[in-house]
């Protein structure tokens, strides 16, 4: 008895600890939910709305960006998101232009589990950040991204599990954004759907 309840003291205090990270002070939540649009700027067409408790989009004719109004320079981000397994997105952070925002201006987390080469998909940083096989995936579930940006240090966990950390300081502040686009080729894209999305400056 005294084993099973030290087994129960245990799983809480691990509990509250993954529950930590976002319960401190600091953090800023910008998207909970169907509520959040507002605190964002749209680029491109795609069709965000509120729908079935999340921010969700499935419908561009190019990549589209939900940009945050704030610039950020030293951050945490944790995001709870959905998508199917042809959904090509990504939160791009630091972005250097706020109206044209793209993998070469910017530093793009992916989410993308068809993505033609395979180092750069789901939970890598592209062009700067390669993941390992057995490769990551998104697709058909409900996932979180834990994404750590202090100076040239860069780390993203997927699911609780690092999938890279690297350091680079080519892009030092800027704001970021949540991207629909379509896939590989330009075939239609599968949704994407964020029901949490919260940023801490460091």
């Amino acid at each position: 008895m005294k084993r099973l309840y030290a087994i129960v003291l245990v799983a809480a205090a691990l509990l509250l600890a993954g529950c930590a990270s976002t319960s401190s002070p600091g953090w800023i939540t910008l998207i909970d939910g169907e509520k959040g649009l507002e605190n964002f700027n749209r680029i491109g067409d795609a069709n965000w709305r509120a729908e079935g408790g999340a921010i969700v989009a499935d419908k561009a004719k190019g990549s589209s960006h939900l940009v945050t109004k704030n610039s950020y320079r030293n951050f945490e981000i944790y995001a709870e998101f959905w998508a199917d397994t042809t959904t090509n997105s990504g939160i791009f952070m630091r972005a250097s232009d706020p109206k044209k925002i793209g993998a070469d201006n910017s530093y793009e987390v992916n989410i993308f589990d068809q993505r033609p080469g395979q180092e750069y998909t789901t939970g890598a940083i592209v062009n700067f950040a390669q993941v390992k096989a057995p490769y990551p995936r998104a697709g058909g579930k409900w996932n979180t991204f834990e994404i750590h940006a202090n100076g040239p240090e860069l780390t993203v966990k997927f699911n609780g599990n690092v999938t890279v950390s690297t350091t680079n300081s080519q892009f030092k502040e800027g704001p970021f954004s949540l991207q629909f686009a379509n896939g590989a080729k330009d075939a239609p894209g599968g949704p994407i759907k964020w029901r949490k999305v919260m940023v801490r400056p460091l």
